[in-house]
């Protein structure tokens, strides 16, 4: 972990919590925060139904982001089963996650159109967290580093390197995704380094240097310590362990405990969780507190 870089840890709650079961999550977990949010970007991502519980909870006010698992690429329309950016903005979601690999093995999403919810994410002043990841195969075969490079590609194209510089990257290899096998931590160290590398060649090495790097596969408690020791590591995209309030805080704490208390981060994140000075919503870290509006398994 790069202490010039807020960390991010991410909850991915997939297909779990009904809206009370949300709340209590929150409740337990709010209940052991002490001010972890002020050096670590915590961001909660649960289904579609409980946005809403999560929001009126008061996360924002905790300095808590809330994201969404999906958004279409497109305003309104006939798109049945979808929802919006200008219907996520409404229950106070600040991030979205696009390109997992769930998404883009079981509902076919292309390249095209991660990149086209890459844009609109931007568009709407929010932060995309950006899925990336080979197949065990494609590890096998040798050819894992291009393929992250070519998704890497394709999600960025023609986005300009400050826009750029506002997404999270979550490598997350497919073979380690809810398997309860990880990658090794020097081996996600390396294809974080190569990611940054990628991400230079495509938006320039200030954008690249700004954009937070997340390890995803079977994260734990165990072995959070070992991914955050990798330099080009900046945190994690978390499933299974992010669906119980004590493992998710114990994620929580390590990552706090190794950022500095304020590290460098973009201008957007000033006004504070949920509100940006131009559009209304915050892409980067909170600041703040107690002054913004409500707003943000593997």
């Amino acid at each position: 972990m790069n202490r010039n870089r807020r960390p991010v840890v991410a909850a991915n709650w997939k297909m779990h919590k009904t809206p009370e079961e949300a709340a209590a999550f929150w409740k337990a977990f709010s209940a052991r925060l002490a001010g972890e949010p002020d050096r670590v970007d915590v961001v909660v991502c649960p289904p579609y139904p409980a946005l809403p519980a999560l929001h009126e909870a008061g996360m924002a006010s905790r300095g808590v982001y809330l994201g969404a698992q999906n958004v279409h690429p497109a305003s309104r329309g006939a798109f049945t089963g979808e929802v919006s950016m200008e219907m996520l903005r409404a229950v106070g979601c600040t991030h979205v996650i696009v390109g997992h690999s769930e998404r883009r093995a079981q509902f076919a999403e292309s390249d095209e159109m991660v990149a086209g919810k890459v844009r609109a994410v931007l568009d709407g002043g929010m932060t995309p967290i950006l899925c990336v990841g080979e197949s065990l195969a494609q590890r096998e075969a040798g050819q894992a580093e291009a393929v992250v490079a070519g998704q890497l590609a394709a999600a960025l194209e023609g986005v300009a390197p400050e826009r750029a510089s506002r997404v999270v990257v979550a490598y997350e290899p497919v073979w380690a995704i809810g398997t309860g096998r990880s990658a090794k931590a020097a081996d996600a160290g390396d294809m974080a380094a190569k990611v940054r590398r990628r991400l230079a060649e495509l938006a320039g090495d200030t954008a690249a240097g700004r954009i937070r790097i997340l390890y995803g596969g079977s994260v734990s408690p165990d072995n959070f310590s070992g991914f955050l020791a990798q330099s080009e590591v900046d945190g994690a995209l978390v499933g299974t362990a992010s669906l119980d309030p004590e493992s998710f805080f114990a994620l929580v704490a390590l990552a706090a405990a190794g950022s500095a208390a304020d590290p460098a981060r973009p201008a957007e994140a000033d006004a504070g969780p949920g509100v940006s000075p131009d559009e209304g919503v915050g892409p980067a870290g909170p600041r703040g507190r107690g002054t913004a509006q409500e707003g943000d398994a593997q």
